[in-house]
């Protein structure tokens, strides 16, 4: 990080608080990413020009730094204020276009040595962390994907879906696809041991289960017989709810028909003297 350094040293007699090493770190970590600071405060002017280095009076104020950044492509531009609050400073970074915000809390005494401020190689703890967490938390947000500045350009790491997202292309014809998995009927499966006398339970749902052998539901056609309707001389219309488990309690139909022989008296069966 020899830009780190440079631009450290260039700024080490201003460095008060360790507040201003942490901004100074930040500020760093957004220059690799592809931008460059515009200035200080919430509104721009028409002369400023995009820097690496810090601007005039970034740090007047230790209470609140506000700087301003675009990257080097123009097309977004940040805003980022890091709020002093005890021992722990609060970055917050917007970016104008989409009104993205991100936020990081950082603990001053967990990286930064206050004892050394003017010393570049003993001023940081845990340098690596650091930047890992800047990076994961504020950079990579607010520019999509890891950019880094090298050698002028912005390098962009490209992403290829996934092997299983691509289409098969393979002419063969013993290919076959991958199956998905596909919504079953609410009525198969009749004999899954768990789930008889779930539609009894909510006959509006679409849970499985009822009866092991419904006469409603075995396959076999019953001329449109719907028990929701009723059943004349036997059932009101709306007794069974629709899709409820209904075992007939006498012959399906309308009207019933003639008695069958079987069902008639045997002759004679009122003659006591036969």
């Amino acid at each position: 990080m020899a830009g780190l350094e440079l631009l450290y040293h260039s700024v080490s007699r201003d460095l008060v608080f360790p507040q201003d090493a942490l901004v100074c770190f930040v500020h760093w970590e957004l220059v690799r990413a592809g931008f460059k600071c515009l200035g200080t405060g919430d509104q721009g002017s028409t002369d400023e020009k995009k820097k690496e280095l810090l601007p005039n009076g970034w740090n007047a104020n230790h209470e609140l730094y506000t700087l301003r950044y675009r990257s080097d492509n123009d097309q977004k531009e940040i805003l980022l204020k890091a709020i002093t609050v005890d021992a722990s400073v609060i970055i917050n970074v917007m970016n104008y276009q989409s009104e993205q915000v991100v936020d990081l809390t950082v603990n001053l005494n967990d990286y930064i040595n206050s004892e050394h401020l003017q010393q570049y190689d003993r001023v940081f703890k845990k340098k690596d962390e650091l930047r890992q967490r800047v990076e994961s938390v504020i950079v990579s947000p607010l520019v999509g994907t890891k950019q880094r500045k090298e050698g002028g350009s912005l390098k962009v790491k490209s992403v290829r879906p996934p092997p299983c997202a691509q289409p098969h292309t393979d002419p063969n014809p013993l290919y076959i696809p991958p199956s998905h998995p596909q919504r079953q009927s609410p009525w198969s499966g009749p004999m899954a041991p768990f789930a008889t006398g779930g539609d009894d339970l909510d006959p509006f749902s679409d849970r499985r289960g009822g009866m092991i052998v419904d006469p409603l539901r075995s396959g076999v056609p019953l001329s449109g017989f719907d028990p929701s309707s009723g059943i004349p001389g036997q059932l009101p219309p709306g007794s069974v709810p629709p899709g409820a488990r209904f075992d007939p309690f006498g012959p399906i139909g309308r009207g019933r028909s003639d008695p069958d022989p079987d069902h008639l008296p045997p002759p004679g069966y009122d003659d006591l003297f036969m």
